[in-house]
């Protein structure tokens, strides 16, 4: 059976790259199931693997696409724990950007999703939110009321961590760098919105009335990361997960030595590669609760079909976007077309 995919032959200019194909679904076996793919976002991870600059790349010719949804519609004979119109979360690093697949063992790399968590969510459930989730709960252990300062918050992960700690009781300390995102994120959940330049450490420390800071969360790099790593408090935890500016991490003598910060490094993919199946569905089972109240919440700009995969992403690499761009079946295609 031929589906329609996003297929790439080479890596170079993401809008070069990427052409519609097809792709050639396996047999289904005794354990697998048929899922036909909802929705699936364009992350920047996603166009850096179109470049070849991203650690993990498909095997060429191959279809691109770290996470997505989809709904089951055909299950192999052993399969008992999954039905036949569920929506599930499509592996990591599947490679999504196609029409369906046939995933071999099922019942342990798929996981369902409540159908009230809408598509376009749950399709973008596996990156973004994970990563702001996994950061506030690995790392440190943070009580109701407890502070934790990230940089670029305004960015798609920045403003789930926002989501998140609100849901938590926890209070975010937000750096931005255009003052027309204070308002924004301060209506979105932030409890402190400054803006990322030399005059917010003494901002940070009126503004806390010098509570504690237990958690940095850095994106940015360079002089951004340091600002966050000096609103720690002795003992702090300072997570890099980005790095926007293309600034080394600089780690100054006296924040070892004397505040005895800790320096860690995450990355999603890294964590899947670690956690288990229960791990995951524990995990997507918080995330889709949050979705479900309507309290973790991913603006989407626009939903492309697989056939304008080039003005897809092109239109994901813009900046200053007002969402997320998405592939995704006619019918989500449909709900998220342009008005006249």
């Amino acid at each position: 059976m031929n589906v329609s995919a996003i297929v790439i032959q080479e890596f170079g200019v993401p809008t070069d790259v990427v052409r519609l194909g097809n792709s050639e679904l396996p047999a289904l076996g005794a354990k697998g199931a048929r899922v036909r793919v909802l929705a699936s976002p364009i992350n920047p991870a996603d166009l850096n693997v179109l470049e070849g600059k991203y650690p993990i790349r498909p095997e060429l010719p191959g279809v691109p696409g770290v996470e997505g949804v989809g709904v089951v519609e055909e299950i192999g004979a052993e399969v008992k724990e999954l039905h036949v119109g569920d929506h599930v979360l499509l592996p990591h690093g599947l490679g999504s950007w196609r029409e369906a697949a046939v995933i071999a063992e099922a019942e342990e790399t798929l996981t369902v999703v409540p159908p009230e968590v809408p598509v376009e969510q749950a399709a973008m459930l596996r990156i973004n939110p994970a990563t702001a989730l996994r950061m506030l709960r690995d790392f440190t252990e943070l009580a109701p009321g407890d502070f934790v300062i990230q940089n670029a918050a305004n960015s798609a992960v920045g403003q789930l961590v926002i989501q998140i700690a609100k849901a938590n009781g926890w209070r975010t300390i937000n750096l931005v760098r255009r003052p027309e995102l204070i308002d924004e994120l301060r209506a979105l959940g932030g409890n402190i919105v400054l803006l990322d330049n030399d005059e917010a450490k003494a901002q940070i420390a009126t503004a806390t009335a010098g509570q504690p800071v237990r958690l940095a969360l850095n994106c940015v790099g360079g002089d951004s990361a340091l600002r966050v790593a000096n609103a720690l408090a002795p003992g702090g935890t300072h997570v890099t997960f980005g790095a926007m500016s293309r600034q080394p991490l600089r780690i100054p003598n006296g924040l070892l030595i004397f505040k005895d910060l800790r320096w860690r490094g995450f990355w999603i993919s890294q964590w899947y590669r670690e956690a288990t199946h229960a791990a995951e569905a524990a995990m997507f089972a918080e995330l889709s609760a949050l979705a479900k109240r309507g309290l973790l919440h991913t603006p989407v700009e626009r939903v492309y079909p697989l056939s304008e995969a080039v003005a897809a992403v092109q239109h994901a690499a813009q900046s200053q976007r007002a969402g997320k761009i998405l592939f995704g079946a006619p019918e989500i295609v449909a709900q998220f077309s342009p008005r006249a």
